[in-house]
């Protein structure tokens, strides 16, 4: 491959680069995880009711899910160090309680797309009661890697 052609693929990225949107709203991360590569719906029922799930939610979202994480990778030919601080959102309503779990990387990530405020979005739980005893969550996640969230 000449010069030429080289030059020609870095402009290619750099112009697909700018086409790349990433969701600024946990509306539209509902929105376009169902057509995502590597992203899913997941939907089921819990025997409890929604009172329980919503202030579940509320004391373990931001206990459990507020974190910075350093991960370091180092093979022959690089090193690699990312600092990744995670940003739980909870939000209840009457008939409705919200998980948001938004990751912003500090170090050793490039952003290609404009992030939103406290950072991508990587997980979104909707909770809305079924009867008295039950509640029904719809999990917007990553399909790959993050198993330990999920």
């Amino acid at each position: 491959m000449n010069r030429y052609h080289v030059i020609i693929v870095v402009l290619s990225l750099l112009v697909l680069c700018g086409c790349v949107s990433h969701p600024q709203t946990a509306e539209e991360f509902r929105n376009a995880v169902p057509g995502a590569f590597l992203a899913k719906v997941e939907t089921f029922e819990v025997e409890r009711p929604f009172s329980q799930v919503a202030s579940t939610f509320q004391k373990m979202g931001p206990s459990c899910l507020s974190k910075t994480i350093k991960t370091t990778s180092q093979t022959t030919t690089s090193y690699q160090v990312i600092v990744t601080t995670y940003k739980p959102t909870v939000m209840v309503t009457g008939k409705k309680a919200e998980l948001h779990l938004q990751q912003h990387h500090d170090q050793g990530v490039l952003n290609v797309s404009k992030e939103p405020d406290g950072g991508y979005y990587l997980l979104v739980a909707d909770a809305q009661p079924v009867t008295q005893t039950k509640t029904r969550i719809d999990l917007y996640r990553p399909s790959m890697g993050h198993s330990v969230l999920i």
